[in-house]
């Protein structure tokens, strides 16, 4: 963490009962300890799909630093949903035996354990990130993406199969059984990644979905798979657990996705028992025009949570507490996720609360370390 995140601000405490990064955030039957959660991030560590002592390491860290929610990264309902050969896997019961120990451990820890179930489309089957990225050839185990058009993600990417309308059906029962297994494998929290030009978010883009049929061209044909998913979702994890949505509420380009359309489609995911919509951006195509800065999705999040009159987390380039602190104080989400702030800092959440005067927790283990 830099030097000046770790200044207190001259003011630290809001009025008596005003809400801030150190409140609980009940949803349903499950309590957050505070509004700081671990944003899934895929480790591109599995075997097969498989959880490693990696991935106990790496999550469990992040539970005993202190987040109130500890999410596993995009974890595939089927094995051609992954993004590579190296990523987490929930599609058959072998995979939930070296999950279950991890959820164990991250609620041991104070923590809600969540799982983020998802489907890479048209953007599986590469490469590694610090290997290059690029798509895997027949050589090295390519395998056949699908996507909702047969277009691919960009040049030199795989010209994706377009998914029939029994295929689709057998991917909603895909998230369907991958939601009952992450249920037999402890976890509280289940969100449904449909994002980043990932197979779900490939529906609702008119960017990549040029079908004519009930899953395309208007927003309520595009929308149909997503609604369809999380019905399914809902009806296996029952009423009592939290339901998330990941969605990119913006492609940054013109005549794609936008925050519109974001707010209509979490109006219709709350009423399919959606509890809170996680904001990101972009990802549909590599030609978007992104404007990075310090917080720059945090308006999406503030949009779809003022006018769809449902709970949102914030997302990306968040990085100080006070940053954080004012997001939650200001109403402009209700959960502050972290992805690369919490790979620099697994107890980003302890070193907070001492810069916002917070009293918290720490593991007895620590407590000589303690400021």
């Amino acid at each position: 963490m830099a030097r000046e995140t770790l200044e207190k601000p001259e003011t630290v405490q809001g009025e008596k009962g005003e809400l801030g990064l150190f409140s609980p955030l009940a949803i349903r039957d499950v309590r957050l300890r505070n509004r700081i959660g671990v944003s899934p991030m895929c480790q591109y560590s599995s075997v097969y799909g498989m959880a490693t002592d990696w991935h106990m390491v790496h999550l469990g860290s992040r539970a005993v630093g202190g987040a109130g929610l500890v999410m596993v990264e995009a974890t595939a309902v089927e094995a051609r949903g992954r993004i590579s050969p190296q990523d987490m896997g929930i599609w058959e019961e072998k995979h939930i035996q070296p999950l279950r120990p991890i959820a164990e451990f991250i609620e041991e820890h104070g923590a809600v354990p969540g799982i983020q179930l998802a489907h890479a489309g048209r953007k599986a089957c590469t490469h590694r990130p610090w290997e290059g990225g690029k798509p895997l050839t027949r050589d090295e185990g390519a395998w056949q993406p699908v996507g909702a058009s047969p277009i691919p993600f960009a040049e030199g990417y795989q010209v994706p199969h377009q998914l029939s309308i029994d295929e689709i059906s057998a991917i909603v029962e895909r998230f369907a059984e991958a939601a009952q297994r992450a249920v037999r494998a402890g976890f509280r929290l289940v969100e449904v990644h449909s994002a980043h030009g990932y197979l779900l978010h490939s529906f609702l883009s008119p960017v990549s979905n040029k079908r004519e049929d009930e899953y395309g061209g208007s927003l309520e044909n595009r929308m149909r798979l997503l609604l369809e998913v999380t019905a399914a979702v809902r009806a296996e994890i029952g009423e009592k657990m939290p339901l998330l949505v990941r969605i990119s509420a913006s492609d940054w380009i013109d005549g794609g996705w936008d925050l519109d359309q974001s707010v209509v489609l979490a109006r219709e995911l709350a009423k399919r028992g959606v509890d809170l919509v996680d904001c990101s951006s972009g990802g549909v195509a590599p030609e978007a025009k992104v404007e990075v800065g310090p917080g720059y999705q945090v308006p999406f999040a503030d949009g779809v949570r003022r006018d769809a009159g449902i709970k949102t987390a914030a997302v990306g380039m968040i990085t100080s507490p006070q940053q954080a602190d004012e997001i939650i104080r200001s109403g402009k989400a209700d959960l502050v996720l972290l992805a690369r702030e919490m790979l620099r800092d697994p107890y980003w959440p302890l070193h907070a609360a001492a810069v916002l005067g917070q009293e918290v927790e720490w593991p007895p283990q620590y407590h000589r370390a303690r400021p």
